[in-house]
């Protein structure tokens, strides 16, 4: 069995993907509101190039989103991401690329349960745990 997280954006969910494949790498796949079949002309033109769905697929790991017209477009609608790495260095630059203008809740440091762990919001209103994954017996 396999949970794929699914985020909800206030409009900017093409620009927060786009920026996830920035940091992550992959293959990322967007389908608009206007896309859809029936789309063209029968979605209000404000919604039109928003996302009905984004997948972004970097090896067995898949993240999904989209926009929520309904939203009041100031923030996401989501829960936390837990990214777990075996290489410091990858944790590293992987926080360092979410929490910039963003928010660090919790700086990336040693814990008693793992080498490093970090949390922080992203620019996007999604809140992200980095995990290193500690050395095995």
């Amino acid at each position: 069995m396999t949970f794929i997280p699914y985020l909800n954006f206030a409009g900017n969910c093409r620009e927060a993907f786009e920026r996830y494949r920035e940091i992550f790498g992959g293959q990322l796949d967007l389908l608009t509101f206007e896309d859809m079949p029936g789309g063209a002309g029968e979605v209000p033109p404000d919604q039109a190039a928003l996302v009905m769905h984004a997948r972004l697929v970097c090896g067995d790991a898949i993240l999904m989103g989209s926009d929520d017209p309904s939203s009041d477009g100031t923030t996401a609608r989501c829960a936390w991401i837990n990214w777990f790495t075996t290489d410091g260095a990858e944790a590293e630059r992987v926080f360092a690329e979410l929490s910039e203008a963003g928010e660090i809740t919790m700086p990336l440091a040693e814990t008693f349960w793992s080498p490093r762990f970090g949390m922080c919001v992203d620019r996007f209103g999604v809140g992200w745990m980095v995990n290193v994954l500690p050395p095995a017996d």
